[in-house]
């Protein structure tokens, strides 16, 4: 294999250095691959897990199943409300493959009927702890003491309704979403009350994908999901699976594709509910001892090298996409897995960190197996990663030498807005810069382009219209009050939103409320804030209410958001420059056929200027943010056309541009 060029090489010279590496990889996967088609037949029938582990109804032996991997324990005995949690009843046996199980029949003296509280007791030497079984498909937590409790549930019998929805997804506009937050009230929201009363708002937006935080079972709220306990159970905090069905489906129903925020990269270190320490072997599920724990996020780091880990995790993929219709992922904390190090203190200023240094191979072979599984099941389905690191070759198919992700988050970005916000005075800002920032992503690889997302929003930091306005948006957000700060703060949010979304990636996405300038930061319910709620939700009575300027922001979200989808510009090539004037600050690009004037300069507006255009022909403003309906100033005449005319290098358009302000041109 590393005779022939790989594509991954051929469309970057500088990588061939590691040819050798890059094959190596590829070969991994081949074999890890070839063995898992020699255990199950397929990789499809591998990610099957879940029909056999946990609890399973056997129709033909008439009674559930429970099984369970465990080879280091002593003895596993199923516990419940069925069995008055007598150990002495229900005693498991193990196989030659470490694996436990137990037949719990219908006519038995303690037949288990769903729904049905229950734990797994497992013995290890000096250790006896009563576990929530690893796949366990609900979780309930206790409201006054926080303990999990693992719950049979029944077969869903619920009806989907979105049997028209297509997943075709050209120009992914992304509403990165969390359930809990997403109601004004000061408390957790629920599934059904987010596809009631949330879902018609996106919907009118014009998203087409929302990317839903904190799916999976999480025994701390304000981890925002991220330290996961039971990876097969959705959020009892915010309703029954049915709940998070009926979401999904009304989602389709609008047209919406609803995209998994998944963590595979860690899960929590707690004992109680989660993996941990299960057979009290210390390296089951988790690398042993400091391997197997990351420090910066204090919880555990899966083995991906073995492989009841791989079907753990695989199975729990196809299980989210089959039970509940999910058409894609976002990989939490990719940099972490792919790397010893995890990324912590590391630089990676050149490729030897990429292939040389401290690369867990079994990890990428991770990904690259989820990632093929993902689009054999569903082949247009979207898989985002979460990846710092900038590694070659994440969003190139397994078979070009890459990870097999469709996109990569464009990181970058929101931090350079925040950057800019906080140390660069407006007249300072460098257009060459913002361009190479914007524009600089790997050849052939896709990129979710951001302003900001869940990360700037968190206590700490603040959102972008938090950054711009400060204090001011509590004074003066009324329409007719004229404050110099807020002008300030919503001409640059527009702008800031549009050019990172037309120039910064073949996808965009946006935080749940940012897009109407939502005030302050977000803050879990914590000890800190007296276990408040107030911090922890979306005020929508802002946006809704017309004598605020948060309805100007909001509608012009809107109109960018249609301008991106009908004119097809976030799956066009990328952008071409036109015009670079750091005097003026001014940047023009065009990008599938669109002219995109920006004048970022604080107070000079200029008249007749001109710029070069590709295309001869008479072009019209179809998009313009000093519209007054977006609180601008009316400064650009939209009702006008501009014709080209001819000069030496070609055609040139004369326009008037006022400061502060960002139009789009479309050729009649």
């Amino acid at each position: 294999m590393s005779k022939e060029v790989i594509p991954l090489i051929a469309d970057d010279p500088w990588l061939a250095p590691y040819q050798d590496d890059i094959a190596q990889r590829m070969s991994y996967f081949e074999q890890r691959l070839n063995d898992i088609k020699s255990i199950s037949g397929s990789l499809s029938n591998f990610a099957e897990g879940h029909h056999y582990f946990g609890f399973n109804y056997d129709k033909k032996a008439k009674g559930w199943w429970y099984r369970e991997w465990a080879p280091a324990a002593d003895s596993l005995c199923l516990i419940g409300e069925f069995n008055n949690w007598n150990a002495e009843h229900h005693p498991m046996t193990q196989d030659e493959n470490g694996v436990w199980g137990v037949l719990i029949a219908d006519e038995s003296e303690f037949p288990l009927k769903a729904p049905s509280q229950v734990k797994v007791k497992v013995q290890n030497g000096l250790a006896d702890r009563d576990r929530l079984p690893a796949y366990i498909q609900s979780a309930i937590q206790d409201p006054k003491s926080y303990d999990f409790s693992g719950e049979v549930i029944a077969p869903s019998k619920y009806k989907w309704k979105d049997a028209k929805f297509k997943l075709e997804v050209k120009n992914p506009i992304i509403y990165e979403c969390h359930v809990g937050m997403a109601q004004e009230k000061e408390g957790v929201g629920t599934f059904r009350e987010f596809a009631d009363s949330i879902l018609p708002r996106i919907a009118k937006q014009g998203y087409n994908c929302i990317q839903v935080m904190a799916i999976q079972e999480h025994p701390y709220y304000g981890s925002f999901g991220y330290h996961v306990s039971n990876f097969y159970a959705p959020s009892s905090r915010f309703g029954t699976p049915d709940d998070l069905r009926y979401l999904v489906d009304q989602a389709h129903q609008m047209g919406i594709a609803v995209i998994m925020d998944a963590v595979y990269s860690h899960a929590v270190k707690n004992i109680a509910e989660g993996l941990n320490d299960f057979d009290g072997s210390d390296n089951q599920y988790f690398h042993k001892g400091g391997r197997g724990y990351h420090r910066g996020w204090d919880s555990k780091l899966f083995d991906y090298g073995r492989t009841e880990v791989l079907q753990f995790l695989l199975s729990n993929i196809r299980y989210w996409m089959e039970e509940f219709h999910m058409d894609g992922f976002r990989f939490d904390g990719v940099t972490s897995m792919l790397y010893h190090h995890h990324g912590e203190g590391v630089a990676f200023d050149h490729y030897d960190k990429y292939f040389k240094e401290g690369v867990d191979w079994d990890a990428i072979c991770f990904l690259q197996l989820a990632n093929e599984l993902i689009h054999e099941i569903k082949p247009n389905a979207i898989s985002i990663a979460e990846d710092m690191s900038g590694m070659p070759g994440t969003c190139r198919p397994v078979s070009d030498g890459g990870l097999g992700f469709d996109y990569r988050l464009g990181m970058g970005l929101p931090d350079y807005w925040i950057k800019l916000l906080k140390h660069s005075a407006d007249e300072d800002w460098n257009m060459n810069e913002l361009w190479n920032v914007m524009a600089n992503r790997r050849y052939k690889e896709k990129t979710i382009a951001y302003a900001e997302s869940h990360d700037q929003a968190l206590v700490g930091d603040k959102s972008l219209a938090f950054w711009l306005m400060d204090k001011e948006m509590y004074w003066h957000m009324t329409k007719d009050d004229n404050d110099l700060v807020v002008e300030r703060g919503i001409a640059l949010h527009k702008m800031i939103r549009l050019i990172t979304a037309s120039l910064g990636g073949e996808g965009y996405l946006n935080f749940i409320g940012n897009e109407f300038g939502h005030p302050e930061w977000v803050d879990f319910p914590r000890e800190g804030n007296d276990w408040s709620y107030k911090y922890a939700r979306r005020q929508w009575s802002l946006v809704d209410n017309a004598e605020l300027k948060y309805e100007w922001l909001n509608d012009f979200d809107r109109a960018m958001i249609a301008l991106l989808d009908e004119n097809d510009v976030l799956s066009a090539l990328p952008a071409n420059q036109l015009n670079m004037d750091e005097e003026n600050k001014v940047m023009i690009y065009e990008r599938n056929h669109l002219i995109f004037v920006f004048n970022f300069h604080p107070d000079r507006s200029i008249a007749d200027y001109k710029f070069h255009v590709p295309e001869k022909g008479e072009y019209k403003v179809i998009l313009s943010s000093d519209d007054s309906a977006f609180g601008g100033h009316d400064r650009i005449d939209t009702s006008v056309s501009y014709p080209s005319t001819t000069y030496e290098h070609g055609d040139q358009l004369s326009v008037y541009t006022p400061s502060r302000t960002a139009m789009v041109l479309k050729k009649l």
